[in-house]
């Protein structure tokens, strides 16, 4: 069953003009034949009849009964059509869309795209490893406010707050580790002092991993402006919605590396510290 908030679905509802029981301009016989094509399933199983039957209750019915990514999928192509079904009808003269109502209608699109991106799939594939790596109750609030604003697909309002997770993430590696840093040091100067300590400790292991890291530093470098121009840390001009998540792709699967090697340096250090008298011969 997709998840489709009801904000969501009035979105998708208005933008496909389904108030009367259509979706966009499809003849039963182009509806069933443009969804066969777009997901392989015929909208005329009985599994899809809802009440009157019409095309839109049938496609309400459809999102209900299907998962969320073949539900995203559909919708993405609904979308794509009907959008340009609404640019061809700016020529139209029976049927012609005015500039203001097709302007209205082209924040919609943007607005449903990303309802369609996220039932598809979690736009961030790492998205929970934001999370604290001590107890601190503001550090956990901080994770799960990042979380949520994925969870409504709005990375780009959430990146002042990531700099400020990986900030804290990245000091309590260096207390952990007895790395000396000052308190006013940037994000990236931060994490090249810890990507040295894991390298000259032998905690890297291949060459390319240690590549990987490095280029991580200059990554963060870059945040260090993102966060201070194109954020809402300041009165300042947003990130768009593409390279949000593409940097909250590149964060968050560099955490998950990071967490995947302190549990085993962790697990080194127990093996390390055994007490051999505790040991049974």
């Amino acid at each position: 069953m997709a998840e489709l908030k009801l904000q969501e679905k009035n979105r998708v509802e208005k933008f496909l003009d389904m108030s009367s029981g259509y979706v966009s301009n499809f003849s039963d016989r182009t509806f069933r034949e443009f969804i066969s094509d777009a997901v392989d399933l015929d909208i005329d199983d009985e599994k899809y009849h809802y009440a009157s039957n019409s095309k839109a209750n049938r496609l309400r019915q459809f999102i209900k009964v299907e998962d969320d990514h073949t539900a995203g999928k559909l919708l993405t192509e609904l979308l794509i059509y009907h959008f340009e079904h609404l640019k061809d009808r700016r020529t139209d003269s029976w049927f012609k869309i005015e500039n203001d109502e097709f302007d209205l209608k082209e924040e919609l699109y943007k607005e449903c795209q990303k309802i369609a991106e996220r039932l598809k799939g979690n736009i961030v594939n790492d998205i929970n490893a934001i999370k604290p790596n001590v107890e601190d109750l503001d550090f956990k609030k901080l994770s799960e406010s990042i979380k949520d604003s994925i969870d409504k697909n709005l990375p780009e309002i959430a990146l002042d707050r990531l700099h400020t997770f990986v900030m804290k993430y990245i000091r309590e590696l260096c207390k952990k580790h007895n790395i000396a840093y000052l308190q006013d040091e940037a994000l990236h100067s931060l994490f090249g002092k810890y990507v040295k300590f894991l390298i000259s400790n032998n905690h890297i292991e291949s060459e390319m991993s240690k590549r990987i890291l490095r280029t991580s530093i200059s990554n963060l470098d870059s945040f260090n402006d993102i966060r201070n121009n194109r954020s809402f840390a300041h009165d300042n001009p947003i990130l768009n919605y593409e390279e949000s998540i593409l940097i909250f792709n590149n964060i968050s699967s560099t955490i998950k590396f990071i967490e995947a090697i302190e549990n085993r340096v962790d697990n080194n250090k127990e093996v390390h510290n055994t007490d051999w008298k505790d040991l049974e011969f």
